[in-house]
Protein backbone atom coordinates (compact mmCIF):
# COMPACT_ATOMS: atom_id res chain seq x y z
CA UNK A 1 0.00 0.00 0.00
CA UNK A 2 0.96 3.78 -1.05
CA UNK A 3 2.39 4.95 2.12
CA UNK A 4 1.21 8.86 1.34
CA UNK A 5 -2.08 8.13 2.59
CA UNK A 6 -0.97 6.92 6.17
CA UNK A 7 1.73 9.81 6.09
CA UNK A 8 -1.29 12.26 5.26
CA UNK A 9 -4.36 10.57 7.89
CA UNK A 10 -1.15 10.52 10.40
CA UNK A 11 0.23 14.24 9.56
CA UNK A 12 -4.28 15.07 9.92
CA UNK A 13 -4.84 13.12 13.22
CA UNK A 14 -1.97 15.15 15.25
CA UNK A 15 -3.32 18.37 13.40
CA UNK A 16 -6.27 17.65 14.96
CA UNK A 17 -4.99 16.95 18.18
CA UNK A 18 -2.71 20.09 18.70
CA UNK A 19 -5.78 22.16 17.27
CA UNK A 20 -8.08 20.78 20.02
CA UNK A 21 -5.25 21.30 22.64
CA UNK A 22 -5.12 24.94 21.41
CA UNK A 23 -8.60 25.99 20.85
CA UNK A 24 -8.88 24.61 24.69
CA UNK A 25 -6.87 26.99 26.00
CA UNK A 26 -8.12 29.69 23.88
CA UNK A 27 -11.89 29.11 24.56
CA UNK A 28 -11.79 30.73 27.87
CA UNK A 29 -10.48 33.93 26.81
CA UNK A 30 -12.88 33.98 23.90
CA UNK A 31 -16.01 33.56 25.90
CA UNK A 32 -14.75 35.86 29.05
CA UNK A 33 -14.24 38.53 25.72
CA UNK A 34 -18.00 37.74 24.20
CA UNK A 35 -19.39 38.21 27.66
CA UNK A 36 -17.48 41.61 28.57
CA UNK A 37 -18.76 42.89 25.13
CA UNK A 38 -21.95 41.94 26.10
CA UNK A 39 -21.78 42.93 30.24
CA UNK A 40 -22.60 46.78 29.27
CA UNK A 41 -25.12 46.42 27.20
CA UNK A 42 -27.08 44.32 29.96
CA UNK A 43 -25.82 46.54 33.15
CA UNK A 44 -27.11 49.88 31.45
CA UNK A 45 -30.29 48.21 31.07
CA UNK A 46 -30.98 47.06 34.17
CA UNK A 47 -29.85 50.47 35.62
CA UNK A 48 -32.73 51.60 34.15
CA UNK A 49 -30.25 53.86 31.42
CA UNK A 50 -30.52 53.32 27.90
CA UNK A 51 -28.07 51.52 26.41
CA UNK A 52 -27.33 53.56 23.27
CA UNK A 53 -26.62 56.47 25.62
CA UNK A 54 -22.93 58.05 24.86
CA UNK A 55 -20.64 56.99 28.68
CA UNK A 56 -17.84 59.13 29.19
CA UNK A 57 -14.96 57.77 31.30
CA UNK A 58 -12.89 60.06 33.30
CA UNK A 59 -9.00 59.07 33.92
CA UNK A 60 -8.24 60.03 37.13
CA UNK A 61 -4.31 58.64 36.83
CA UNK A 62 -1.95 60.73 37.09
CA UNK A 63 0.97 58.27 35.72
CA UNK A 64 1.92 54.53 35.34
CA UNK A 65 5.02 52.59 36.81
CA UNK A 66 7.25 49.66 35.66
CA UNK A 67 5.86 47.77 38.97
CA UNK A 68 2.27 48.00 37.50
CA UNK A 69 1.15 50.33 40.46
CA UNK A 70 -0.47 53.64 39.06
CA UNK A 71 -0.60 57.22 40.85
CA UNK A 72 -4.46 58.23 41.83
CA UNK A 73 -6.33 61.74 43.15
CA UNK A 74 -6.22 61.40 46.73
CA UNK A 75 -8.38 63.46 48.30
CA UNK A 76 -6.99 65.58 51.23
CA UNK A 77 -9.13 66.09 54.31
CA UNK A 78 -12.59 65.77 55.25
CA UNK A 79 -12.86 69.10 53.69
CA UNK A 80 -12.47 67.39 50.25
CA UNK A 81 -15.55 65.29 50.73
CA UNK A 82 -17.90 69.21 51.03
CA UNK A 83 -19.92 69.88 47.34
CA UNK A 84 -20.77 67.82 44.53
CA UNK A 85 -23.73 66.60 46.59
CA UNK A 86 -26.05 63.94 44.20
CA UNK A 87 -29.35 65.36 42.30
CA UNK A 88 -31.89 63.08 42.16
CA UNK A 89 -35.38 62.36 41.15
CA UNK A 90 -37.91 61.97 44.17
CA UNK A 91 -40.19 59.16 42.65
CA UNK A 92 -43.39 59.54 45.04
CA UNK A 93 -43.75 63.70 44.49
CA UNK A 94 -42.48 63.13 40.53
CA UNK A 95 -44.88 60.88 39.55
CA UNK A 96 -48.12 62.60 41.79
CA UNK A 97 -47.24 66.11 40.25
CA UNK A 98 -46.32 65.10 36.70
CA UNK A 99 -43.59 67.47 37.36
CA UNK A 100 -39.90 65.74 37.27
CA UNK A 101 -38.88 67.38 41.10
CA UNK A 102 -35.42 66.71 41.86
CA UNK A 103 -33.39 66.76 45.06
CA UNK A 104 -30.30 68.19 45.37
CA UNK A 105 -28.92 65.87 48.61
CA UNK A 106 -27.15 68.33 50.29
CA UNK A 107 -27.67 66.27 53.64
CA UNK A 108 -25.29 64.36 51.92
CA UNK A 109 -21.94 66.67 52.36
CA UNK A 110 -19.18 64.86 54.12
CA UNK A 111 -18.61 67.43 57.07
CA UNK A 112 -21.34 68.31 59.13
CA UNK A 113 -23.77 66.41 56.77
CA UNK A 114 -25.35 70.10 55.21
CA UNK A 115 -25.14 72.51 52.86
CA UNK A 116 -23.43 74.45 55.46
CA UNK A 117 -20.43 72.75 55.47
CA UNK A 118 -19.88 74.59 51.81
CA UNK A 119 -20.48 77.93 53.50
CA UNK A 120 -18.45 77.10 56.55
CA UNK A 121 -15.54 75.95 54.51
CA UNK A 122 -15.46 79.16 52.34
CA UNK A 123 -16.25 81.69 55.45
CA UNK A 124 -12.95 80.05 56.80
CA UNK A 125 -10.80 80.28 53.87
CA UNK A 126 -11.93 83.14 53.12
CA UNK A 127 -10.70 84.71 56.56
CA UNK A 128 -7.29 83.09 56.53
CA UNK A 129 -6.39 84.67 52.79
CA UNK A 130 -7.58 87.87 54.74
CA UNK A 131 -5.04 87.21 57.15
CA UNK A 132 -7.60 87.01 59.80
CA UNK A 133 -6.65 83.61 61.77
CA UNK A 134 -4.26 81.62 61.41
CA UNK A 135 -4.43 78.01 61.89
CA UNK A 136 -2.33 76.03 64.94
CA UNK A 137 -2.04 79.65 66.36
CA UNK A 138 -5.27 79.32 69.06
CA UNK A 139 -7.38 80.96 66.55
CA UNK A 140 -11.40 80.69 68.10
CA UNK A 141 -14.32 81.05 65.69
CA UNK A 142 -17.34 82.24 67.18
CA UNK A 143 -21.04 82.00 65.61
CA UNK A 144 -24.78 82.28 66.21
CA UNK A 145 -26.60 79.43 64.86
CA UNK A 146 -29.69 77.08 65.19
CA UNK A 147 -27.43 74.48 65.16
CA UNK A 148 -26.57 72.89 61.30
CA UNK A 149 -23.99 75.88 60.70
CA UNK A 150 -22.15 75.79 64.06
CA UNK A 151 -21.96 71.67 63.59
CA UNK A 152 -20.14 72.41 60.14
CA UNK A 153 -17.74 74.78 61.37
CA UNK A 154 -16.97 73.02 64.56
CA UNK A 155 -16.01 69.79 61.99
CA UNK A 156 -14.20 71.50 59.60
CA UNK A 157 -12.62 73.97 62.21
CA UNK A 158 -10.76 70.50 63.66
CA UNK A 159 -10.11 70.00 60.40
CA UNK A 160 -8.28 72.90 59.92
CA UNK A 161 -6.23 73.80 63.32
CA UNK A 162 -9.25 76.08 64.91
CA UNK A 163 -11.32 76.03 68.05
CA UNK A 164 -14.87 76.97 67.79
CA UNK A 165 -17.61 78.32 69.85
CA UNK A 166 -21.54 78.19 69.31
CA UNK A 167 -24.42 80.39 70.76
CA UNK A 168 -27.76 79.07 69.68
CA UNK A 169 -31.71 79.27 70.85
CA UNK A 170 -32.16 76.98 74.11
CA UNK A 171 -35.42 76.04 72.03
CA UNK A 172 -33.55 73.94 69.72
CA UNK A 173 -33.48 70.14 69.22
CA UNK A 174 -30.60 69.12 72.32
CA UNK A 175 -29.31 66.86 69.95
CA UNK A 176 -27.65 69.13 67.52
CA UNK A 177 -25.82 70.85 70.49
CA UNK A 178 -25.10 67.43 71.69
CA UNK A 179 -23.17 66.72 68.69
CA UNK A 180 -21.44 70.41 68.96
CA UNK A 181 -20.31 69.31 72.02
CA UNK A 182 -18.92 65.97 70.63
CA UNK A 183 -16.88 67.50 68.40
CA UNK A 184 -14.98 69.25 70.59
CA UNK A 185 -16.51 72.97 70.38
CA UNK A 186 -18.14 75.06 73.42
CA UNK A 187 -21.69 75.76 73.34
CA UNK A 188 -23.84 78.52 74.72
CA UNK A 189 -27.60 77.68 74.71
CA UNK A 190 -28.80 80.66 75.44
CA UNK A 191 -33.15 82.26 76.16
CA UNK A 192 -34.80 83.23 72.68
CA UNK A 193 -34.33 86.77 72.24
CA UNK A 194 -35.06 89.54 69.48
CA UNK A 195 -32.38 90.52 67.73
CA UNK A 196 -31.50 93.79 69.46
CA UNK A 197 -31.55 92.21 72.40
CA UNK A 198 -27.39 92.13 73.31
CA UNK A 199 -28.16 87.81 74.50
CA UNK A 200 -29.63 87.24 71.29
CA UNK A 201 -27.07 84.14 70.32
CA UNK A 202 -25.63 85.99 67.27
CA UNK A 203 -24.76 89.16 69.24
CA UNK A 204 -23.48 87.13 72.01
CA UNK A 205 -21.41 85.42 69.21
CA UNK A 206 -20.25 88.61 68.11
CA UNK A 207 -19.54 89.84 71.75
CA UNK A 208 -17.25 86.79 72.81
CA UNK A 209 -15.22 87.23 69.75
CA UNK A 210 -14.16 90.49 70.42
CA UNK A 211 -13.70 89.64 73.93
CA UNK A 212 -11.55 86.84 72.73
CA UNK A 213 -9.28 89.17 70.45
CA UNK A 214 -9.40 92.16 73.21
CA UNK A 215 -7.77 89.86 76.27
CA UNK A 216 -3.68 89.44 75.75
CA UNK A 217 -4.03 86.30 78.44
CA UNK A 218 -5.88 83.96 75.49
CA UNK A 219 -3.94 82.80 72.93
CA UNK A 220 -5.15 83.43 69.30
CA UNK A 221 -8.04 85.69 68.54
CA UNK A 222 -11.49 85.42 68.18
CA UNK A 223 -12.97 85.87 64.38
CA UNK A 224 -16.96 85.99 64.53
CA UNK A 225 -18.16 84.23 61.43
CA UNK A 226 -20.96 86.32 61.03
CA UNK A 227 -23.22 83.84 58.37
CA UNK A 228 -26.14 86.18 58.16
CA UNK A 229 -24.49 89.33 56.88
CA UNK A 230 -21.05 87.63 55.65
CA UNK A 231 -20.63 87.52 51.47
CA UNK A 232 -18.53 84.03 51.35
CA UNK A 233 -22.07 82.72 52.42
CA UNK A 234 -23.98 83.35 49.03
CA UNK A 235 -20.67 82.99 46.97
CA UNK A 236 -19.96 79.49 48.41
CA UNK A 237 -23.35 78.74 46.42
CA UNK A 238 -22.75 81.15 43.37
CA UNK A 239 -19.27 78.87 42.89
CA UNK A 240 -20.74 75.75 44.06
CA UNK A 241 -24.07 74.82 44.53
CA UNK A 242 -25.57 76.57 41.63
CA UNK A 243 -23.05 75.78 38.68
CA UNK A 244 -23.43 71.79 40.39
CA UNK A 245 -26.69 72.17 39.64
CA UNK A 246 -27.08 73.85 36.27
CA UNK A 247 -24.32 70.51 35.01
CA UNK A 248 -26.25 67.98 36.55
CA UNK A 249 -29.56 69.05 34.85
CA UNK A 250 -27.78 69.27 31.37
CA UNK A 251 -28.48 72.76 32.01
CA UNK A 252 -32.33 72.33 31.60
CA UNK A 253 -34.22 73.46 34.45
CA UNK A 254 -37.74 74.96 34.98
CA UNK A 255 -37.56 76.18 38.73
CA UNK A 256 -35.34 76.65 41.73
CA UNK A 257 -37.09 76.18 45.09
CA UNK A 258 -35.49 76.45 48.39
CA UNK A 259 -36.20 78.26 52.00
CA UNK A 260 -34.14 80.67 53.67
CA UNK A 261 -32.33 81.10 57.11
CA UNK A 262 -29.77 83.64 56.21
CA UNK A 263 -30.34 83.62 52.78
CA UNK A 264 -26.90 82.59 51.45
CA UNK A 265 -28.70 79.45 49.16
CA UNK A 266 -31.45 80.99 47.70
CA UNK A 267 -29.41 84.12 46.77
CA UNK A 268 -26.42 82.31 45.83
CA UNK A 269 -27.86 79.44 43.56
CA UNK A 270 -30.35 82.61 42.01
CA UNK A 271 -27.57 84.25 40.93
CA UNK A 272 -25.77 81.96 38.99
CA UNK A 273 -28.72 80.43 37.62
CA UNK A 274 -30.63 83.29 36.18
CA UNK A 275 -27.92 84.63 33.70
CA UNK A 276 -27.73 81.46 32.42
CA UNK A 277 -31.50 80.28 32.27
CA UNK A 278 -33.25 83.63 32.24
CA UNK A 279 -36.65 82.43 31.81
CA UNK A 280 -36.16 80.01 35.64
CA UNK A 281 -38.20 80.83 38.46
CA UNK A 282 -36.90 80.89 41.70
CA UNK A 283 -39.28 80.54 44.06
CA UNK A 284 -38.89 80.62 48.36
CA UNK A 285 -40.24 78.17 50.30
CA UNK A 286 -41.47 79.55 54.10
CA UNK A 287 -42.36 78.34 57.08
CA UNK A 288 -45.02 79.54 59.03
CA UNK A 289 -44.02 82.28 61.73
CA UNK A 290 -41.02 83.98 59.12
CA UNK A 291 -42.12 87.38 57.72
CA UNK A 292 -40.04 86.49 54.60
CA UNK A 293 -42.89 85.16 52.45
CA UNK A 294 -44.39 89.08 52.52
CA UNK A 295 -40.86 90.41 51.87
CA UNK A 296 -40.78 88.84 48.80
CA UNK A 297 -45.04 89.61 47.70
CA UNK A 298 -45.68 92.50 49.16
CA UNK A 299 -42.29 93.81 50.48
CA UNK A 300 -42.85 93.93 53.68
CA UNK A 301 -41.68 91.99 56.77
CA UNK A 302 -44.43 90.93 58.59
CA UNK A 303 -46.14 87.41 59.15
CA UNK A 304 -50.36 86.93 61.10
CA UNK A 305 -48.30 85.14 63.70
CA UNK A 306 -46.31 87.78 64.88
CA UNK A 307 -49.83 90.01 65.98
CA UNK A 308 -49.88 91.26 69.26
CA UNK A 309 -51.25 88.22 71.72
CA UNK A 310 -50.69 85.49 69.03
CA UNK A 311 -46.52 84.69 69.51
CA UNK A 312 -46.12 81.61 71.07
CA UNK A 313 -42.17 82.36 70.73
CA UNK A 314 -39.28 84.87 71.15
CA UNK A 315 -38.22 84.13 67.29
CA UNK A 316 -39.75 82.02 64.90
CA UNK A 317 -43.39 80.58 65.69
CA UNK A 318 -42.58 77.48 64.28
CA UNK A 319 -41.86 73.78 64.45
CA UNK A 320 -39.20 74.15 61.77
CA UNK A 321 -35.35 74.97 62.35
CA UNK A 322 -33.04 76.02 59.90
CA UNK A 323 -35.06 78.27 57.92
CA UNK A 324 -37.62 81.57 58.19
CA UNK A 325 -36.78 84.78 59.57
CA UNK A 326 -38.18 88.24 60.56
CA UNK A 327 -35.41 90.51 59.83
CA UNK A 328 -33.49 91.43 56.36
CA UNK A 329 -30.07 90.00 56.10
CA UNK A 330 -27.35 91.09 53.72
CA UNK A 331 -27.13 87.64 52.16
CA UNK A 332 -30.64 86.99 51.39
CA UNK A 333 -30.61 91.09 49.99
CA UNK A 334 -27.61 89.83 47.77
CA UNK A 335 -30.41 87.77 45.62
CA UNK A 336 -33.86 89.09 46.87
CA UNK A 337 -34.48 90.90 43.39
CA UNK A 338 -34.09 87.41 41.52
CA UNK A 339 -36.70 85.58 43.81
CA UNK A 340 -39.68 85.28 41.66
CA UNK A 341 -42.35 84.20 44.52
CA UNK A 342 -43.19 82.88 47.63
CA UNK A 343 -44.66 79.93 48.90
CA UNK A 344 -45.85 79.73 52.81
CA UNK A 345 -46.13 76.52 54.41
CA UNK A 346 -47.94 75.59 57.58
CA UNK A 347 -46.20 73.22 60.74
CA UNK A 348 -48.77 70.64 59.41
CA UNK A 349 -48.19 70.31 55.72
CA UNK A 350 -44.00 69.74 57.07
CA UNK A 351 -44.51 67.53 59.48
CA UNK A 352 -46.90 65.66 57.04
CA UNK A 353 -44.49 65.65 54.28
CA UNK A 354 -41.90 64.57 56.20
CA UNK A 355 -44.16 61.20 57.02
CA UNK A 356 -44.85 61.09 53.55
CA UNK A 357 -40.87 60.97 52.38
CA UNK A 358 -40.35 58.30 54.61
CA UNK A 359 -43.43 55.70 53.82
CA UNK A 360 -42.93 57.07 49.73
CA UNK A 361 -39.37 57.17 49.23
CA UNK A 362 -37.35 56.16 51.90
CA UNK A 363 -36.01 59.71 52.32
CA UNK A 364 -35.56 60.59 56.10
CA UNK A 365 -34.83 64.35 56.35
CA UNK A 366 -35.41 67.64 58.58
CA UNK A 367 -38.05 69.85 58.96
CA UNK A 368 -36.59 72.49 56.42
CA UNK A 369 -36.27 69.93 53.52
CA UNK A 370 -39.75 69.20 54.23
CA UNK A 371 -40.95 72.59 53.65
CA UNK A 372 -39.32 73.11 50.50
CA UNK A 373 -40.96 69.68 49.00
CA UNK A 374 -44.03 71.11 50.18
CA UNK A 375 -43.26 74.22 48.22
CA UNK A 376 -42.33 72.29 45.12
CA UNK A 377 -45.27 70.40 44.87
CA UNK A 378 -47.52 73.57 45.30
CA UNK A 379 -45.72 75.23 42.53
CA UNK A 380 -45.35 71.93 40.41
CA UNK A 381 -49.17 71.98 40.40
CA UNK A 382 -49.18 75.87 39.36
CA UNK A 383 -46.87 75.68 36.54
CA UNK A 384 -48.43 72.15 35.01
CA UNK A 385 -47.09 68.90 33.70
CA UNK A 386 -43.99 68.40 32.59
CA UNK A 387 -41.61 71.18 34.29
CA UNK A 388 -38.38 70.22 35.75
CA UNK A 389 -37.97 71.93 39.81
CA UNK A 390 -35.00 71.27 41.54
CA UNK A 391 -35.03 71.53 45.74
CA UNK A 392 -32.90 71.08 48.68
CA UNK A 393 -32.52 68.01 51.22
CA UNK A 394 -30.63 70.59 53.97
CA UNK A 395 -30.21 67.81 56.75
CA UNK A 396 -31.15 64.56 57.98
CA UNK A 397 -34.40 63.65 60.26
CA UNK A 398 -31.50 62.01 63.22
CA UNK A 399 -30.98 65.82 64.23
CA UNK A 400 -34.53 66.39 64.58
CA UNK A 401 -35.80 63.71 66.61
CA UNK A 402 -36.10 65.06 69.97
CA UNK A 403 -38.53 68.04 68.60
CA UNK A 404 -39.85 67.95 64.33
CA UNK A 405 -40.05 64.26 64.43
CA UNK A 406 -41.27 64.22 67.68
CA UNK A 407 -44.32 65.67 66.69
CA UNK A 408 -44.21 63.99 63.22
CA UNK A 409 -44.94 60.58 64.97
CA UNK A 410 -43.74 57.16 63.43
CA UNK A 411 -44.90 56.21 60.31
CA UNK A 412 -45.15 52.97 61.25
CA UNK A 413 -46.33 50.30 58.59
CA UNK A 414 -48.47 52.90 56.44
CA UNK A 415 -48.60 52.98 52.53
CA UNK A 416 -51.54 54.28 52.19
CA UNK A 417 -50.92 58.36 52.66
CA UNK A 418 -52.43 60.68 50.00
CA UNK A 419 -50.84 63.59 48.64
CA UNK A 420 -54.60 65.37 48.37
CA UNK A 421 -54.73 65.08 52.61
CA UNK A 422 -51.45 66.78 53.06
CA UNK A 423 -51.07 69.60 50.98
CA UNK A 424 -54.88 70.06 49.52
CA UNK A 425 -56.12 70.13 46.22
Amino acid sequence: MDSRPRLFLTTAFLCGVLLTLGFKDFYPDLERRFRRRRAPVNSLAGAGLDPRAQIELEDHTTGDHRDGSIDVEVAEGIEACVGNSPLFRIKSLSEETGCEILAKAEFLNGAGGSPKDRVALNMIKTAEEQGLMTPHSGDTIYEGTVGSTGISLATICRARGYLAHICMPSDQATEKSDLLLKLGAIVDRVPPAPIIDPMHFVNRARNLAADHTADPSRPGRGYFADQFENPANWQAHFEGTGPEIYQKCGKKLDAFVAGAGTGGTIAGVARFLKPHLPGLNIILADPQGSGLFNRIKYGVMFDNLEKEGTRRRSQVDTAVEGIGINRVTANLEAGRELIDDAIKVSDEEALAMARWLAEKDGIFVGSSSSVNCVAAVRFARQIGPGHRIVTILCDSGTRHLSKFWAQAGNVGGRTDSKLYDIIGP
